[in-house]
């Protein structure tokens, strides 16, 4: 049997982002055995929409010239909330309540969940 972290991260290597679903309906991240709180374990994956809200904020500052990178709580349409990192911004242009999109990126050794500013 395949742990769903495991099932989690070969889906991020095929290009898909999955969450899991519990039997009320809420979305549930970081995979796991059995629903919190209930302890079932009527999970099932789903497809994530990949589109959600900063929730919180913070910008790492590194020895220059490394440039800082921001850590960011990510709210998902689904209702699960995440640690990621937006992309592409700078402290004056990320904010707290933006909208943003989901993306794999695959250029490392493993592939890794990122976001990007969203736009319509």
């Amino acid at each position: 049997m395949t742990s769903p972290a495991s099932h989690w991260r070969e889906a991020l290597a095929q290009g898909r982002f999955l969450l899991q679903r519990a039997g009320d309906g809420s979305a549930i991240f970081p995979p796991r055995l059995a629903a919190p709180g209930s302890g079932t374990d009527d999970l099932e994956w789903i497809e994530a929409s990949g589109l959600g809200t900063v929730y919180t904020l913070s910008w790492v500052q590194r020895r220059p010239p490394a440039e800082p990178y921001n850590v960011a709580l990510i709210d998902l349409d689904e209702g699960a909330r995440l640690m990621s990192r937006v992309e592409g911004m700078t402290p004056e242009t990320l904010r707290i309540g933006q909208r943003v999109s989901a993306f794999i990126d695959s250029s490392g050794e493993q592939p890794v969940l990122l976001f990007r500013a969203w736009e319509d």
